[in-house]
């Protein structure tokens, strides 16, 4: 697929959201299998409150719930035999959903994929670049402890191709920074839960490490430090409102977060209506690029500063929004009403 890398803070728009076409009545579906997770509840109400914002959109027909890929190839098909006019989906895997992909295509629906990229080419991606995710957060950790230690590395969900591509750019950080180890791998399934009972679990080893590279399950995580008494250590994150707090208020807390929209799934909406209006964007693929923000640099202080949000909900990014592809308000994405709610 070709790709156009844009950047979070100024996304430069493929297909504009001037010239709109008169209010249409589209029925949009939406397929996540990530339920309970904050990130995944931002950009679900972030899709409702894009269709509804957009006035083009008469109803959502949403599949969201804990499945796998084979769950999703039944969401998606019963999306398609409802008569969906396009697919917004956040697959569960690169390849595993792409014969109903394929099916949705040829039967005339948009598929736009979100967050993470799928491999059937009918489909459009609209993703965060999430191996530069990876990357950028772990550089920023290595350089943090002299480029010497041992770090715990604590993963997303085994087979998202969003894991996959963070997994690319950590070990390509990890090749720039041959003293550095990893102590401990695990898979947080991006539960919160989950990924606290590992980090309190492996604190109680007593086993010295010097940092902690988190996919966004990150809260809670400097919670278990605080919790347990155990010395913090630099800790890596995603731009969730909890977490930035953290960051601004932690004593003794050194640590970045790597922004991380969820607002994506407004955008894949906003590609979805576009193309349904005869508006194809250049690219295939859109890539938004993150920017890692620290506690550390008098310019990461300030963006960490000014991301302070506590009206969202700890699990939730700050960035409710994505220039250019959302029009919606912060009130509105937290209200996450969609059309006829």
């Amino acid at each position: 697929m070709n790709k156009l890398l844009l950047t979070a803070s100024a996304v430069s728009i493929l297909v504009g959201l001037s010239g709109a076409a008169a209010a249409q009545d589209y029925t949009i579906g939406v397929s996540n299998t990530v339920q309970g997770n904050g990130w995944r509840e931002e950009m679900i109400c972030a899709i409702k409150a894009q269709a509804l914002k957009s006035g083009e959109v008469a109803s959502l027909n949403i599949a969201h719930r804990n499945t796998d890929a084979a769950g999703q190839l039944e969401d998606i098909r019963n999306l398609i035999q409802a008569g969906v006019d396009a697919i917004v989906v956040n697959p569960a895997n690169p390849e595993g959903i792409n014969a109903a992909i394929k099916e949705a295509t040829d039967a005339g629906i948009v598929v736009v994929a979100v967050d993470q990229a799928v491999t059937e080419p009918s489909a459009y991606v609209v993703s965060n670049n999430q191996e530069e995710y990876g990357y950028l957060g772990a550089k920023w950790l290595f350089e943090q402890i002299g480029g010497e230690g041992s770090v715990v590395y604590m993963r997303g969900a085994a087979g998202a191709s969003a894991d996959n591509d963070r997994d690319k750019g950590f070990k390509r950080a990890l090749a720039e920074y041959p003293g550095v180890k990893v102590a401990q791998e695990v898979f947080t399934g991006w539960q919160q839960d989950q990924g606290k009972q590992q980090i309190l679990d492996y604190l109680a080893t007593g086993v010295a490490f010097d940092g902690v590279w988190t996919s966004g399950i990150d809260n809670v995580i400097v919670d278990a430090f605080v919790e347990s008494g155990a010395p913090l250590v630099p800790i890596v994150g995603a731009d969730n409102a909890g977490f930035v707090g953290q960051l601004g208020s932690v004593e003794g807390l050194v640590g970045a977060a790597v922004t991380n929209p969820g607002s994506i799934g407004a955008a894949g909406v906003t590609v979805a209506l576009n193309i349904l209006k005869g508006e194809k964007p250049a690219e295939q693929t859109v890539l938004v690029t993150p920017a890692l923000w620290d506690n550390v640099s008098e310019e990461g202080k300030a963006s960490i500063a000014a991301a302070q949000n506590p009206n969202l909900d700890p699990e939730w990014p700050v960035s409710v929004s994505i220039a250019d592809y959302t029009t919606y308000s912060t009130d509105e994405i937290i209200a996450c009403k969609g059309p006829g709610e």
